[in-house]
């Protein structure tokens, strides 16, 4: 990659996002919200903009992004249910045996609602865990993407189906014993941390 490329850049963003998230993710998860909201609306706006100039798609995914910054912020307890069933249809994912095919409909259903009310019964810990396994994992694909790891560099240019768990864990066992490691570090740093924290301020939407 060459020198502040939007590889480099890129990278960067996601290895000092990653930290932040991980160590300090409880103290400062509305922030943390504000930007992967926003990182989420221009991801998504940027999927449909193809056919336009680049000034005009510039400008289409920045109003994606903060639109996505906006729905994050307001719907704080749906941003909470959402992230419980997805840590629900990854926890399925990963205890479901290969041999067995995929997850039924229905067990999928069931883990997603599982997740999302153990999600909103149990924000705190849902914020400190989830912040600290999302962080490590970003600032690790953007700690490989700086040396130049082919899958890491896919995911700088929004490929995010190379890394573990979201590709295989065939080929990326290292990866994902630091990501497990780094993850759980973090998430007994922030435990601690949070003791004597108050909880983070929530928008006024969000009676939490």
């Amino acid at each position: 990659m060459a020198f502040l490329s939007p590889q480099v850049v890129a990278a960067v963003i996601l290895l000092a996002g990653g930290l932040a998230a991980c160590f300090l993710g409880y103290r400062l998860f509305r922030w943390l919200l504000v930007l992967y909201g926003f990182a989420g609306g221009a991801y998504v706006t940027s999927l449909f903009v193809g056919t336009l100039s680049p000034w005009v798609a510039a400008g289409v995914v920045v109003l994606g992004g903060l639109a996505g910054a906006a729905v994050s912020l307001v719907l704080y307890l749906a941003a909470v249910a959402v992230a419980g069933a997805a840590v629900g249809v990854l926890v399925l994912n990963l205890s479901w045996s290969p041999a067995s095919g995929d997850p039924q409909a229905w067990m999928v259903i069931l883990a997603c609602l599982v997740g999302a009310s153990i999600a909103v019964a149990l924000q705190r810990y849902v914020i400190i865990v989830g912040t600290a396994f999302g962080g490590a994992w970003t600032a690790l694909v953007g700690a490989l993407a700086l040396v130049g790891h082919p899958g890491a560099r896919a995911v700088t240019d929004g490929d995010l189906w190379q890394m573990y768990p979201l590709a295989p864990a065939r080929g990326q066992v290292p990866f994902a014993i630091g990501w497990l490691g780094l993850g759980l570090l973090a998430a007994l740093w922030q435990l601690v941390g949070a003791r004597s924290a108050k909880p983070p301020p929530s928008p006024p939407e969000a009676d939490i």
